[in-house]
């Protein structure tokens, strides 16, 4: 095994001292898993793939990872409007010209349907506020009709890797691969990811099965990396890996007619753009404040929209509150002194799940950390302009308890 070859993880770690973050007197130190190999699947923005990345810089010479925020409710609705199995997308409102994005509705089984909204996270606005986007987009006609007399059961949140097939890093380093949406292969138009995550998880295993058969532990898969670029995984990402850039540069209907025709000369070995370029992250497209005007959202009515606390209790998210904030500040001044004044503090809006807050005004002003209420996804530490925070796992594994989500 090399030396700086990754050996495992630390699970199960307790008793971290609330105030310093470090070993305090009830300390039980987590198991190590020790591994020949290891792989990360954390998910969009993993807080250890985000590590390793930056460790090996894994991302040079690559485009910046891009990301969307979506958020689900399901919701018990009323026997004779259910229609099991149906599906049915939108695009756009209400979202206007402030963001990309659009909508999801499934039946499932037992009068149930999810009804899901995802903003685009590379929006300039600072004032947009992707939940109470989602609110009033319960309030169409044909959403409202549907949800009349139904009751919301269940409320989740979570990001999206939407960068595709020229946002994904080198996926291995020395005794660690990457895995899923930990390198983000969401194949962006057909809204689909978990086939290609499996499929990489299927490869990184055949990948260490070999290498362990030949004797090597500790040194980069490439066999993997060369499995999911020139495989299955490879082949359906980069077809339509110019759908996002052409959507976040031309708007809706400009992307829908130019990534339709780009996907079709796919098919045939063709392209009309080569490889479009994504440009900036997410958190740099953040514009100042003072260049847009404030949204004016309607109060939520508590039949068909809520406000968010009411949801999170919904999302059945538990965090220890005697543990340290695992939304970690690395300078505390910057909410009050940078991004209070150039974008009204975003973060009071971004955050789906009511985490962060602007208590007082002027000199008096203070930012506060709600971590109990965070439901795990990842959007502060994605899209906050001044990239100041940054989510790590919290202390014994709490967050969010998704029931059939």
């Amino acid at each position: 095994m090399t030396a700086t070859a990754w050996r495992g993880v630390v699970a199960g770690e307790f008793g971290l001292d609330p105030a310093t973050g470090e070993p305090g007197p009830s300390y039980e130190p987590g198991m190590e898993l020790r591994g020949k190999y290891v792989f990360l699947s954390e998910g969009v923005r993993g807080s250890l793939a985000k590590e390793v990345i930056a460790k090996y810089d894994l991302s040079k010479g690559k485009e910046p990872q891009k990301f969307g925020l979506g958020m689900k409710e399901i919701w018990e609705i009323d026997p004779a409007k259910h229609r099991e199995g149906t599906v049915t997308h939108t695009m756009g409102w209400p979202l206007g010209k402030n963001a990309g994005g659009g909508s999801f509705i499934y039946h499932l089984e037992n009068n149930q349907v999810y009804i899901g909204f995802v903003v685009h996270l590379n929006y300039r606005n600072p004032h947009l506020y992707p939940y109470m986007e989602f609110q009033r987009f319960k309030h169409h006609p044909m959403v409202a009709e549907l949800l009349e007399g139904g009751k919301r059961v269940a409320y989740g949140a979570r990001a999206i890797s939407e960068g595709g097939w020229q946002s994904m890093p080198k996926m291995v380093a020395p005794g660690v691969a990457l895995l899923g949406c930990s390198v983000g292969m969401v194949n962006v138009p057909r809204i689909k990811g978990n086939h290609n995550a499996m499929l990489s998880g299927k490869a990184a295993a055949e990948a260490a099965h070999a290498a362990i058969v030949a004797g090597r532990q500790g040194d980069e898969l490439a066999d993997y990396e060369a499995e999911v670029r020139g495989g299955a995984i490879g082949k359906d990402l980069k077809k339509v890996r110019n759908v996002k850039p052409l959507w976040s540069k031309l708007g809706l209907v400009a992307s829908l007619m130019g990534g339709g025709m780009d996907m079709w000369l796919n098919t045939i070995g063709l392209t009309a753009f080569g490889t479009l370029r994504h440009g900036k992250t997410d958190a740099a497209a953040t514009g100042k404040a003072a260049d847009f005007r404030k949204i004016d959202y309607p109060r939520p009515d508590g039949k068909l929209s809520f406000d968010r606390l009411t949801n999170v209790a919904f999302s059945f998210t538990n965090h220890d509150e005697n543990q340290p904030a695992h939304l970690k500040l690395k300078d505390p001044t910057i909410p009050i002194a940078v991004n209070l004044p150039q974008y009204d503090e975003p973060a009071q809006r971004y955050c789906p799940a009511g985490v962060y807050e602007v208590l007082g005004e002027g000199a008096d002003a203070t930012f506060r950390i709600n971590f109990q209420n965070c439901v795990h996804c990842k959007t502060c530490d994605i899209k906050d302009p001044s990239q100041n925070i940054n989510w790590t796992t919290p202390m014994g594994g709490g967050g969010p308890n998704y029931p059939n989500m």
